[in-house]
């Protein structure tokens, strides 16, 4: 039942969320408005108790070597569920034409929709700085933002939009304690991801042969005269391109099954998509219309 496959979604999520504020600055300016120096927010996947439990055991604040420099983010994923709203029929499945063979497409089912739940934290010394972090972010979710996501690394065109929702923020000032403590303010994100998981590729061969056989519904299934018609229709050039093949239609009326004498009708050909109307054959009469057909079916 199971086979290994990997199409790395979990990772794919993470690196799209942090790369999303990979590139914050922070510009401090002077009295008269003037800029004075600028830095880039540094971003690490990692929980906000890592960075206080460090800054709180670090003894000479001066060393730079070994204190922790704010500001800075840290983000990580806290949670991730099922989404029952967004799953689809379980049956539906894709199929992608196999450019070496066509004979063969690649085929997966409907993926599995989930929520991931997303935690940034805005650690900051000054409130200045947290604000203006924050003020860089939360005007591009109203409360959403899409970003476009390829799901497959070998079929580049297959591609999902995911909705990031931004759920809440919450605020913390860690003022209290003594002069040596520093004083961390932070600013804490919740973020909301909708996003699907995919199952293994498999391939799977086209359907270009099919037989249809009428009986006579008053006779036995395995009754020789129960068999009233036989259509068949398969390709006339079995190694002709998938989305260029001509039909060809065989019509069999048995007059006692099929391994007694046999009628065959003339052999018609139809090309890919257009009707087909069969007419009227056997005994009694037996009208037919099997519409178009598609190689899909």
């Amino acid at each position: 039942m199971f086979v290994h496959f990997y199409h790395e979604k979990i990772r794919k999520v993470v690196a799209t969320f942090g790369t999303m504020f990979n590139n914050l600055n922070v510009v401090r300016k002077d009295a008269s408005g003037a800029s004075i120096s600028q830095m880039k927010v540094p971003l690490s996947y990692s929980p906000r108790q890592k960075f206080l439990e460090r800054i709180r055991e670090t003894a000479d604040m001066s060393d730079a070597k070994l204190a922790v420099k704010l500001p800075r983010m840290a983000f990580e994923m806290t949670s991730l569920y099922y989404d029952p709203t967004r799953q689809l029929a379980k049956t539906n499945n894709f199929t992608k034409q196999v450019a070496s063979n066509t004979n063969v497409r690649t085929k997966f089912f409907t993926s599995v929709p989930y929520i991931l739940n997303f935690q940034l934290n805005i650690l900051a010394k000054t409130n200045e700085d947290a604000v203006q972090i924050l003020e860089q972010i939360i005007p591009f979710f109203n409360p959403s933002y899409t970003v476009t996501m390829k799901q497959f690394s070998d079929y580049a065109d297959i591609t999902e939009d995911i909705p990031i929702t931004l759920i809440g923020t919450s605020f913390s000032d860690d003022y209290e304690g003594s002069l040596e403590n520093r004083r961390t303010i932070i600013y804490t994100l919740d973020f909301e991801i909708k996003t699907s998981f995919y199952g293994p590729i498999a391939d799977a061969k086209i359907i270009k042969k099919s037989i249809v056989d009428f009986k006579n519904p008053d006779l036995p299934a395995d009754d020789v005269n129960s068999l009233i018609e036989r259509i068949t229709v398969e390709p006339t050039d079995p190694n002709a391109p998938a989305d260029t093949i001509d039909f060809t239609t065989n019509f069999i009326i048995p007059s006692e099954g099929l391994d007694s004498d046999q009628t065959t009708v003339q052999p018609s050909v139809v090309s890919s998509g257009d009707p087909i109307d069969f007419g009227t054959f056997g005994t009694p009469n037996l009208s037919i219309d099997l519409g178009t057909f598609s190689l899909d079916d």
